[in-house]
């Protein structure tokens, strides 16, 4: 399954990731590519913890 998600920079320079899809799935790296390696990592441990808990991922479609 694929995400979007949303790449931004802070004021330090840290890299801020997000996929808006799955409500607080953030992680953030020092790079662009280790931020995209860390959200990988941060949206299968979303989907697991919802999984464990029985929670649905709805997805809005406009």
């Amino acid at each position: 399954m694929k995400f979007n998600v949303t790449l931004d920079r802070d004021e330090d320079g840290v890299w801020i990731v997000e996929c808006p899809s799955i409500p607080g799935c953030v992680s953030q790296g020092q790079t662009k590519d280790e931020a995209v390696k860390n959200i990988k990592d941060a949206i299968a441990a979303c989907l697991q913890v919802r999984a464990d808990r029985g929670l649905l991922l709805t997805f809005n479609t406009c």
